[in-house]
């Protein structure tokens, strides 16, 4: 894989609720709606389970996903392809944390930084 090594942690206060949070990074669809333009294969189950794997892509980037861990307040993501290493998100009420790990290309700090602030706007807007 060409590229650095990357990692990054960061840890956010959402004004939402626990399952609003869960709902949004464990079931595709929401998934798909604030990482827009990142595009996900069809296909994909209501929720993430364990042993599922799927792609995504950005532009001419593809990235697999294999759902290592997904559990009612952590979500672990085995990445290879764009970036081999790792995602890992945990939440709970009013904040959520993502942690990224990987060799790539792609400046993975900074497109974690921008798909949190894009989280907390989907959040925010979330009619309930």
């Amino acid at each position: 894989m060409l590229g650095t090594f990357q990692q990054s942690s960061l840890r956010i206060e959402i004004n939402a609720k626990e399952t609003d949070i869960r709902d949004s990074l464990m079931r595709p669809s929401q998934l798909q709606q604030w990482l827009w333009p990142q595009q996900f294969n069809s296909g994909l189950p209501e929720q993430f389970q364990p042993g599922l794997t799927f792609t995504s892509s950005l532009g001419p980037i593809s990235i697999e996903h294999y759902v290592d861990v997904a559990q009612p307040n952590c979500l672990r993501l085995l990445l290879s392809r764009g970036i081999d290493g790792f995602h890992e998100w945990y939440w709970g009420e009013g904040w959520v944390q993502s942690r990224l790990e990987g060799i790539s290309v792609l400046p993975l700090n900074l497109g974690q930084t921008i798909n949190l602030m894009r989280l907390r706007e989907f959040l925010d807007n979330k009619e309930y």
